[in-house]
């Protein structure tokens, strides 16, 4: 059974994102053997007539990532995507592993060992955490980083 995958994206909020940035991405993960639960798509049976469509794609977004197997999170921009930081802080709470991708050169820390903002970390391990963060594409099949390994981990 594949693993899922949960991609925190702020993609889903631009025409020409969605079709030019989220589908590489989404092809790269599947291509690892995960199920990507990617929130834009999962979410689009949400009546946004109703006064509530919020509150019900925040919640399903919520059952998303206390469900998936593990979280990949677009984290560019300086700061990041509110979203997509919400949805990383539940699975960091929630134990889930966590992989962080950003290909944005900007830098967005005050500290000279992280790229981001420390508490993005957290939930990677303390030794070999460059292992679990991605500026490229490319590089989400290589079999020395953790998306791979884990990909294929029973």
């Amino acid at each position: 059974m594949a693993k899922t995958i949960y991609l925190a994206n702020p993609y889903g909020f631009s025409d020409q994102q969605k079709l030019l940035l989220l589908p590489p991405l989404v092809a790269a993960l599947e291509e690892l053997g995960l199920e990507v639960w990617e929130p834009f798509a999962r979410n689009n049976q949400v009546d946004f007539s109703s006064p509530e469509w919020a509150y019900q794609v925040g919640q399903a977004d919520y059952r998303d990532v206390v469900a998936c197997d593990g979280i990949f999170a677009v984290v560019d921009g300086v700061p990041p995507d509110e979203g997509v930081m919400v949805e990383l802080g539940m699975a960091i709470a929630l134990g889930k592993t966590t992989f962080l991708y950003r290909d944005d050169f900007r830098a967005a820390t005050d500290s000279g060992m992280y790229p981001l903002n420390l508490m993005l970390f957290t939930g990677l391990p303390l030794e070999g955490w460059q292992d679990y963060y991605f500026t490229r594409i490319e590089d989400l099949a290589s079999p020395s980083k953790a998306l791979a390994r884990w990909a294929k981990s029973p």
